[in-house]
């Protein structure tokens, strides 16, 4: 059986609703004009502290005030749960590969503390025998030490990297590891562009793509 470790934000959810208020809640108290949703999803990916950059440049606001602001986010990470929804069939998809004996784990660039808090709420915590946070190492996606720890973490076994956008598909080419491609998350450009073993809109089609490029490996 396989190890198989996901992306969180844009892959197994879409957090960008939460993550949003966040943003535009500290903006509105700077008094600046809020960021749309769009611009939210864009500025995902790369860690909390390159959201916070992206947010400041959006909106004028100086690097001297990036330690107070980033902190200040961080400080109500954890309670930005109640918008966030997973994808449709999600659920299903990693029952399914727990039932079929595969091992799962997460490598986000999210903080640990609020994926936890995060996958307790959406009760998904339970299938994930492992969490790695952009925190939980001195580095962060694309460098591909938190995949191998993850990986690592789960045992034996083949691997396989599941994610939606052009960091992680560049953590799995460092990492040499497969890499299936969600594509109705986060990612910002074509999917042709973006190097992957396999893709996949739909995460009730997973366990069988799963199965396939496992089959092909073999």
């Amino acid at each position: 059986m396989a190890r198989i470790v996901f992306d969180l934000d844009g892959t197994l959810v879409d957090s960008a609703p939460d993550i949003h208020g966040i943003a535009n809640a500290l903006l509105e108290r700077e008094g600046r004009e809020p960021v749309t949703l769009e611009q939210t999803r864009d500025f995902i990916g790369n860690g909390v502290g390159v959201f916070v950059q992206k947010m400041r440049a959006a909106r004028g606001i100086a690097d001297t005030e990036h330690a107070r602001l980033l902190a200040d986010f961080i400080e109500r990470y954890d309670d930005a749960v109640h918008l966030t929804k997973p994808y449709p069939a999600v659920c299903d998809a990693l029952e399914t590969l727990v039932r079929s004996g595969h091992r799962l784990g997460v490598c986000t660039n999210k903080p640990i503390r609020p994926c936890r808090a995060l996958l307790r709420h959406l009760d998904l915590e339970r299938y994930f025998e492992t969490l790695w946070g952009g925190d939980s190492l001195p580095v962060h996606k694309p460098d591909p030490a938190p995949l191998h720890a993850a990986f690592g973490a789960l045992g034996a076994g083949e691997r396989l990297y599941v994610g939606d956008s052009g960091v992680d598909a560049e953590t799995a080419g460092r990492a040499g590891v497969p890499f299936l491609l969600f594509t109705e998350g986060y990612r910002k450009c074509a999917v042709e562009e973006m190097p992957h073993t396999a893709a996949f809109s739909s995460f009730a089609t997973l366990p069988s793509l799963v199965e396939d490029v496992l089959g092909r490996a073999a």
